[in-house]
């Protein structure tokens, strides 16, 4: 009746989603803990969605079908909510902002089109080229966290330059050349852990 897959191989992907579009609510409307929240639970989702797929009996248009969706979500999730989240807190440099946030989304989405290619051509990897776009989930809401707690040591400008900086690193370790292992077994436990200890801090500083 309808096209696309709706089984559990891709539910949480679609979960995912739907995190990263209240997120990106919550960014427009100035509500920014929200939204930082919401960009670390679809994070969580991209995390474990791939696990529970590889536990599903799937055929090779199913495989296939998990793989895209699987980038389109990253695309919603680590590339546009971020980049406007990153509309405000970079707002304090002015117009430019928008050719660095440009600049983020367009090493992120050609990274995320090398990972696609090398996958088809290579198989099973057991690291990633460059820095997965889902680690945007982290940095950026540690970031906003540890800032939170020093709001009289930075003006409005300065707290945007730091973000403008973060911003470009991570845009460049997109692309750059380097080998990072994918998580294994005990590492999805941490990253979880760490996940719920980032929340946690938001929550702190939002009533701090």
């Amino acid at each position: 009746m309808f096209i696309g897959k709706y089984n559990r191989s891709v539910i949480l992907t679609y979960v995912g989603v739907a995190a990263a579009f209240a997120g990106t609510a919550f960014a427009v409307e100035g509500a920014l803990a929200p939204a930082m929240i919401a960009l670390v639970f679809a994070g969580i989702c991209d995390l474990f969605d791939g696990v529970i797929a590889r536990r599903c009996k799937r055929d090779e248009t199913e495989k296939e079908f998990g793989v895209q969706i699987d980038s389109l979500a990253d695309v919603v999730g680590f590339l546009a909510l971020p980049a406007v989240l990153g509309l405000r807190l970079a707002d304090g440099i002015g117009i430019v902002k928008y050719p660095l946030l440009f600049g983020y989304i367009l090493c992120g989405i050609i990274r995320l089109a090398w990972f696609n290619t090398s996958a088809a051509a290579e198989g099973v990897r057991t690291h990633y080229d460059g820095l997965p776009v889902t680690y945007a989930a982290l940095i950026i809401p540690v970031t906003y966290a540890v800032l939170g707690f020093f709001p009289e040591f930075l003006s409005e400008f300065y707290a945007a330059l730091i973000w403008a900086a973060e911003y470009a690193v991570i845009a460049v370790l997109f692309i750059l050349n380097v080998k990072i292992a994918k998580p294994r077994g005990v590492w999805y436990v941490i990253f979880g852990a760490l996940a719920v200890g980032i929340i946690a801090l938001i929550l702190v500083r939002d009533v701090l």
